[in-house]
């Protein structure tokens, strides 16, 4: 016969150790004297230990994305960049960053010079969303947001996973980890094809994966008012294609002559723009491969693109499980 209270107090002795309640070893007489709060800890437990959403849930929370997006497509590529950027602060060498946490929502990470403009933008729309869906971790809303959004502009179905658990401020990581859109000397030069390197290496991709999430240039523009950099990528900005790539190579890109940060444009007064680690990508031998088979073949790009992503948005996480 189980006695229900020796069950109890072992559980609940469990959880002061997780949450840094008790540090040395304690009799259960002793941890029930000293921790009259302990019903509590049981039956309303903290955000970490909530479960994964159920398939209703995820699929009610994807329907509200979809609307969003269906009702000004522009926001789109916003929560592509807002799925991005939580994730790609993962270091494979430090263990740490990824999405797992859910920590873009705070203040001190979206003020990380790689998300200026998201806290006015998408992590509010996403706020509304969360409001309406709160089993559903701040963490596997954002991707879930990214992967949407890819699949209602056009792009291919992302293989996508619940279980990310939200975690507190001591969780962000520090300033510097996202890809800049230039680095050493103003323009393309070897040390942006390096600084990418540094950048997705840390991550665990290779230079395929760089070129593939490259790809998502095809959509969104840049804005001066957040990155100081000006233009769309692409005429088609709110189309997932392989257009980046074309572009890239059969456009002469030049120098555009202006008083923001130095970019390219396509010919003097052009539309479109390319920033120098977009250019390095045609000038570095070994992206340039992967490059010339993108803008060849939209299917290869679409297959390897959704392979990266998803890799992308699973790093630093655990005990992820699939949601039919």
């Amino acid at each position: 016969k189980i006695d229900m209270r020796v069950l109890f107090f072992d559980f609940a002795l469990i959880l002061s150790v997780v949450h840094g309640l008790s540090h040395a070893p304690i009799s259960r007489r002793a941890f029930a004297a000293s921790v009259p709060f302990a019903p509590a800890i049981l039956f309303s437990p903290p955000d970490s230990f909530a479960a994964s959403p159920d398939a209703a849930e995820v699929k009610a929370a994807k329907s509200d994305i979809m609307k969003l997006i269906e009702a000004d497509s522009s926001k789109g590529p916003t929560l592509i960049r807002l799925a991005w950027h939580s994730s790609g602060t993962y270091s494979k060498i430090a263990e740490n960053g990824g999405s797992q946490g859910g920590t873009i929502r705070f203040k001190d990470e979206l003020l990380h010079g790689g998300n200026a403009g998201l806290a006015a933008t998408a992590v509010p729309w996403m706020e509304t969303i969360h409001k309406k869906h709160p089993s559903i971790s701040y963490a596997d809303l954002y991707t879930l947001g990214g992967a949407t959004a890819i699949e209602a502009l056009g792009g291919p179905s992302i293989p996508w996973r619940a279980g990310r658990v939200d975690e507190g401020q001591e969780a962000i990581t520090p300033n510097g980890r996202l890809p800049n859109a230039d680095s050493g000397p103003a323009g393309s030069d070897p040390s942006d094809a390096q600084h990418l390197r540094d950048i997705f290496y840390r991550m665990g991709f290779d230079d395929r994966a760089i070129v593939a999430l490259s790809g998502a240039h095809a959509l969104g523009r840049c804005h001066t008012t957040a990155s100081g950099y000006d233009g769309p990528w692409s005429p088609t900005p709110t189309t997932f294609n392989n257009a980046y790539y074309t572009l890239l190579k059969s456009v002469k890109w030049t120098p555009r002559e202006w008083k923001g940060p130095f970019q390219y444009e396509n010919g003097k007064g052009g539309s479109l723009m390319m920033l120098p680690t977009d250019i390095v990508l045609i000038e570095d031998p070994k992206f340039l491969k992967y490059v010339d088979m993108y803008a060849k073949d939209e299917k290869l790009f679409f297959k390897d693109f959704a392979k990266a992503f998803s890799t992308l948005m699973e790093l630093g996480t655990k005990n992820l499980v699939s949601v039919a």
